[in-house]
């Protein structure tokens, strides 16, 4: 249990350990902080505000039930054109969490690793992203993944001008080309893709994130706002994944049962399962 974590809090946890398995790579999309604002009469900045303070809550929760990978939709390609006023108050913000947040990721046993074009961001946050990356790369409990002024056209994009330049230099034959080729050049190469995509403020569709990844993850909308995101709120959608039935293109009668009565896939591609 951790330092801050009540005693019922770790029994909820305990509960959906033994319940079913725990998502290994958990992907959010943060979205409703300015609606959350708007609401109460405040500025969009108070809202920004309170989802920092959310994004610390979920990530000790993730990391206490033992999911391995969590990657948080932070800055968009598309949020640079939000007013300069708010990408400006944004930047400030993320500056500000990694530098006070590195501590407690180190204290937890957290590595911190980004995603998506980051020598866009202003250089002071480049500075301190790399400087906590550096900070942080030796721990194993889990990752947490920054999706920094990124999109899922743009990394597909990249990926496919890397794939085009390895052809030029001669380095490729078009039969090398497969899924897990292209994969190993996106810049999620090092993580699984998500098993379950949680999206608060209600909204149904993925905003250009994670394209070629979420072919086959759980998704989760909840009407909730992001600032208002509790670890009850996360508990809930691990419930509705652990109640999913994965078939990744096969039938019911295909599906093994596990130890905890869940039906896992057989006799699929290492790189698929």
């Amino acid at each position: 249990m951790g330092k801050s974590q009540s005693v019922s809090d770790a029994k909820l946890q305990e509960e959906l350990k033994n319940t079913g398995a725990i998502p290994v790579h958990i992907a959010i999309i943060m979205d409703g902080n300015g609606r959350w604002a708007r609401k109460r009469g405040l500025p969009r900045v108070a809202g920004h505000k309170r989802g920092v303070d959310t994004v610390r809550e979920i990530t000790e929760a993730c990391a206490e039930l033992g999911v391995k990978y969590l990657t948080l939709y932070t800055f968009s390609t598309e949020n640079w054109n939000r007013p300069k006023d708010e990408v400006s108050t944004l930047m400030r913000l993320l500056l500000r969490s990694i530098k006070e947040r590195c501590n407690e990721l180190m204290e937890n046993n957290i590595r911190l690793t980004t995603i998506g074009n980051v020598g866009s961001l202003p250089i002071g946050v480049q500075k301190e992203l790399f400087d906590a990356m550096e900070r942080t790369k030796d721990n194993k409990k889990m990752t947490l993944n920054l999706a920094l002024s990124y999109s899922g056209r743009w990394e597909i994009l990249e990926a496919i001008k890397s794939i085009v330049n390895e052809a030029a230099e001669s380095k490729l034959n078009l039969d090398d080309i497969n899924e897990k080729y292209f994969s190993e050049h996106l810049t999620t190469k090092n993580f699984p893709d998500p098993d379950l995509l949680i999206r608060t403020s209600g909204e149904f569709r993925v905003s250009n994130f994670l394209l070629w990844q979420i072919a086959y993850t759980e998704f989760y909308v909840t009407n909730v706002f992001w600032p208002e995101f509790k670890r009850k709120h996360l508990y809930e959608a691990i419930r509705s994944y652990q109640q999913r039935e994965r078939r990744f293109g096969k039938v019911s009668e295909q599906l093994i049962t596990n130890d905890k009565g869940l039906k896992n896939v057989s006799n699929l591609p290492k790189e698929i399962v």
